[in-house]
């Protein structure tokens, strides 16, 4: 074969590769862990518009399905079981697995210990609980290995669970424990990689930070963005951003001050996740502070660096749902529903409009130039993507939700508190 055929099929194969990816949803921010899809979903959607199919689920949770070829997985807390759910694209049942029991209600109705989301690679699914129960089952549910994260890594202290969904990158699960005494003392996390085939630890990494009190609680979930030769792993919490080398838990970069102790707030929790795409890794905070933009080449403590923060925003963070990155624009929701563009280069505000009024803290999803929020209460906004505002539809389902939605081979999935949607064109 010559080297122009070799190129041809390489190439072949490589869009074959990415085809795949872009049809399934992997994780609860799709396949490139930025809530980007590559695919198409409906704009106008309802009980009476574009409904494939709706399945009433055993439980509720906050936790975003996983689509993989035609099985979806989904966590849900039965009673003070915690189970993971298998179903089929054509809304059916296929298994339910109990995971562990001690489920909690967190914060009356924000949520329960199934908000972490499972994750698959197309063979296995790997779930975790916020109690610490960690398992890999096969697709078609008999268990591979499960282990407490509270047995090996010491007892979780951390008042509403650990929500911080793992992320599954070349084999490896990364996990960010990130939680801690309500004291003086400061924070001193662990991040680990495990092998996914087996759970055995590959590397393991104190983080340690300087902050105390609420804010050595972090509910954030840890994303993987590649760089050149490298993938990082980006966690957040207790008032930093700290990236890892993939390979090997050695540290990168870190940026603090997203806590100034000038102006300290002891309860200044992470919930939104950062998100990565096109150069830039977008990190929010809470309670209406800063959002910063770091380059994915950062080196080092960026805390104050001109070279690798090309902007900040010194207010109004999305404080649940994490930030979207497409296109040169950044898009922050805020949790009371008004949706933020920013150029992505210069930080400049395109604009600043209100969606709905209600809680958001589903994170924003884009797909074929358009972007999805959801609402608390069950209304989604379909926004028309770019640098002018324009809503294009407003959907009820009226069930409440909490989990951003999902999308895949040209369907959109919507899992509420009481069952998981299905939008799409019929017949298709």
């Amino acid at each position: 074969m010559n080297a122009k055929a070799r190129s041809s099929v390489i190439a072949t194969l490589l869009l074959s590769t990415t085809a795949v990816l872009a049809e399934n949803w992997p994780t609860w921010r799709g396949p490139e862990i930025n809530g980007v899809s590559a695919g198409k979903a409906p704009v106008e959607f309802g009980k009476d518009k574009n409904l494939r199919w709706r399945l009433e689920l055993p439980g509720p949770a906050g936790a975003t399905p996983v689509i993989w070829g035609d099985r979806i997985f989904l966590t849900a807390a039965v009673g003070s079981d915690l189970v993971l759910i298998a179903a089929s694209t054509e809304g059916k049942i296929l298994w339910k697995q109990k995971i562990a029991s001690g489920n909690k209600k967190v914060r009356n109705d924000e949520g329960n210990y199934a908000s972490p989301s499972p994750t698959t690679d197309g063979k296995h699914v790997w779930t975790f609980m916020a109690n610490g129960a960690l398992a890999c089952f096969d697709f078609d549910g008999k268990k591979r290995w499960q282990l407490d994260i509270e047995d090996r890594y010491g007892k979780l202290d951390i008042q509403f669970g650990l929500s911080s969904t793992p992320v599954l990158h070349k084999g490896r699960l990364f996990l960010q424990l990130i939680h801690g005494k309500w004291n003086a003392e400061p924070s001193r996390g662990l991040v680990v990689a495990l092998d996914a085939s087996n759970g055995k630890e590959v590397w393991k990494t104190v983080r340690a930070t300087d902050g105390v009190q609420e804010n050595k609680h972090s509910y954030a979930s840890p994303i993987v963005y590649e760089h050149g030769d490298g993938a990082y792993l980006v966690t957040h919490g207790a008032d930093y951003a700290i990236t890892y080398d993939c390979a090997d838990g050695k540290e990168v970069w870190r940026c603090g001050d997203l806590n100034p102790k000038k102006n300290y707030n002891n309860y200044l929790r992470f919930v939104a996740s950062p998100s990565a795409n096109e150069g830039i890794v977008v990190v929010p905070t809470a309670k209406n502070r800063k959002v910063v933009a770091i380059r994915t080449d950062a080196k080092g403590d960026v805390t104050n660096s001109k070279k690798s923060i090309p902007w900040i925003m010194p207010r109004s963070t999305p404080d649940v749902p994490s930030p979207l990155i497409r296109d040169g624009i950044v898009y922050l929701c805020r949790e009371n529903g008004v949706l933020i563009a920013l150029d992505a280069k210069s930080g400049e505000k395109l604009y600043e409009k209100r969606t709905v009024s209600d809680r958001h803290r589903a994170s924003p999803v884009w797909a074929d130039g358009k972007i999805y929020l959801t609402a608390r209460k069950g209304k989604i906004t379909v926004v028309e993507a770019g640098r002018e505002f324009k809503i294009l539809a407003t959907n009820d389902l009226e069930e409440e939700t909490a989990a951003s939605p999902a999308i895949s081979n040209g369907v959109l999935y919507v899992r509420t508190f009481d069952a998981l949607w299905a939008f799409g064109k019929l017949g298709k």
